[in-house]
């Protein structure tokens, strides 16, 4: 009787231990430093920046459409939105880690599309890595702004809907 007894104890430890390490690595994080106030985006140099007003909290490199210069203007282009947008929702459960979404297309980018007679697209977001890719260092995206997984756990965490997102060239 006292094998059995140990025997489940050490199969009871094992799981305890187990699920305590699976929870120390979740995708989801915390913050509680200063309110991410901004998003500035620099596509020429592939950078994205974490505003607390008018300092940097966090840099990230990244990765764009793959077009990667000038605005989008239309779905299937391959581009990433140039201006201002806000940040308008997360997906916990993106086929690219985690997502925040950028509210592409403002009203400016709806009549660009309508004049060409084009739809504008939508469905842009700040993800993770593509799990068949991984990090390539090249632009790859349909228009997001890609960062690695480690990158987005941070961001997703740091910024909050409705933060103010920048994207210039």
């Amino acid at each position: 009787m006292d094998r059995t007894v140990m025997r489940i104890f050490r199969i009871v430890l094992i799981l305890v231990a187990a699920l305590g390490l699976a929870a120390c690595s979740s995708k989801f994080k915390t913050y509680d430093g200063p309110a991410v106030t901004q998003l500035q985006v620099y596509k020429g140099a592939r950078e994205l920046f974490l505003m607390h007003d008018n300092t940097v909290l966090k840099s990230y490199k990244i990765e764009l459409g793959n077009q990667p210069v000038g605005p989008k203007r239309f779905e299937g282009d391959g581009r990433t939105p140039e201006g201002l947008y806000y940040i308008n929702r997360r997906n916990p459960n993106s086929a690219y880690h985690l997502s925040i979404g950028i509210s592409y297309p403002n009203v400016h980018d709806v009549q660009v599309a309508k004049a060409a007679g084009l739809p504008p697209g939508g469905d842009i977001f700040i993800h993770g890595e593509d799990p068949r890719r991984g990090r390539t260092s090249q632009d790859w995206t349909a228009g997001c702004i890609a960062v690695s997984d480690k990158d987005i756990e941070d961001i997703y965490a740091m910024v909050r809907d409705g933060t103010p997102i920048f994207i210039m060239p």
